[in-house]
């Protein structure tokens, strides 16, 4: 007995050395940000917006941040340098809730960085779900300040393996710049593609109730959006409305939602421009864009360049909606889809 007493007693500590080796490695690489910035000569990867936003939003340099779905991805950080003098660090995460957002505003206004500008892109058809709702379960050990629950951090065989030793043994690391960018190269951006793929909705009878749109909106801005801009008024907002392609606008179109989706982006707007501190861009109702469909690498994803004329209205202006203009642009808006020939667009088999 005595001797398996030592077997198991050296297996034990064996066991604990290891770990305390794995915890001390995690910590000092820190892959996911939780606890000091990047090692200046690690090849980090990043590609896991929940696991690492949350961590850079605590201690990467910025001054400004890019908040918002997978119609952000394709944004240059240095864009915003070369345009607007600001650090931009990119916190996207796809498929993003109002909720999605909150999560990470709380932590970069309370990370202590001064932010001078955010820019919120607004994607419509999320504003109407539920108040808590996610696109992914968050992991909230991730998400807060209590070191003790990290245990599913610093003792994670994938965080080892994919993110400390992958690195290591065939560095690629990330350019921050361009992260989380999608992998849609050149020529899948055509018509060819987008059409070959795209189908569309079965049609319905019952026109959507805009009240309906209004109520949801009202409550996802009160509890997600609107407590972050009143709380930070040194921080401008820049809230803009992605450019999904014609196709989109034909989904609206079958599933007999346009006059509540058009008040919900007159609501949206209304609300956000009560507030000093926010600009709201209104892309959507650029024909030559939305009209185009080389533009698209399916029915809502734009080309980066796309991205690249969004951050020069950001600097410009171009592209911006007042209380006095606001309903002209939806007017524009409405007539682009009340005369777009989508009859002769699916005439042509793709």
């Amino acid at each position: 007995m005595k001797q398996y007493k030592k077997w198991l007693l050296i297996f034990i500590v064996m066991f604990a050395a290891a770990a305390a080796a794995v915890i001390l490695l995690v910590v000092y690489v820190d892959p996911f940000f939780q606890y000091h910035e990047p090692l200046e000569d690690f090849p980090y990867v990043v590609d896991n917006q929940i696991n690492q936003n949350p961590g850079m939003a605590k201690h990467m340099d910025y001054d400004s941040v890019i908040l918002g779905s997978s119609m952000t991805v394709n944004f240059n950080t240095n864009w915003f340098q070369e345009l607007m003098g600001l650090k931009t660090l990119k916190l996207s995460y796809s498929g993003a809730f109002p909720r999605d957002e909150a999560n990470i505003m709380d932590i970069v206004f309370k990370s202590g960085h001064e932010v001078k500008a955010a820019f919120l892109g607004i994607d419509v058809i999320t504003y109407t779900g539920g108040v808590e709702e996610t696109k992914y379960p968050i992991p909230k050990y991730l998400y807060d300040d209590n070191v003790w629950n990290d245990i599913s951090y610093v003792l994670n065989k994938d965080v080892l393996l994919e993110y400390i030793l992958r690195p290591l043994a065939d560095p690629d690391k990330t350019d921050l710049a361009t992260v989380y960018a999608s992998w849609w190269t050149e020529e899948y951006y055509n018509k060819q593609w987008v059409m070959h793929n795209y189908e569309q909705p079965e049609p319905v009878e019952e026109e959507a109730d805009p009240e309906n749109y209004v109520n949801n909106v009202t409550v996802n801005l009160d509890a997600n959006i609107c407590p972050y801009i009143e709380a930070n008024p040194d921080t401008e907002f820049y809230i803009f409305y992605p450019p999904y392609s014609i196709l989109f606008w034909n989904d609206v179109l079958r599933e007999n939602h346009m006059e509540a989706t058009m008040r919900e982006y007159e609501y949206l707007t209304e609300c956000l421009l009560e507030y000093d501190n926010v600009r709201v861009f209104f892309f959507p109702s650029q024909e030559w864009i939305v009209s185009d469909l080389d533009n698209y690498a399916d029915y809502s994803h734009y080309h980066p360049d796309i991205n690249r004329y969004m951050t020069e209205c950001f600097a410009s202006g171009e592209c911006e909606v007042t209380k006095e203009n606001l309903h002209a642009e939806l007017t524009k808006m409405r007539d682009i889809v009340k005369t777009y020939d989508f009859e002769e667009l699916f005439s042509v088999e793709y």
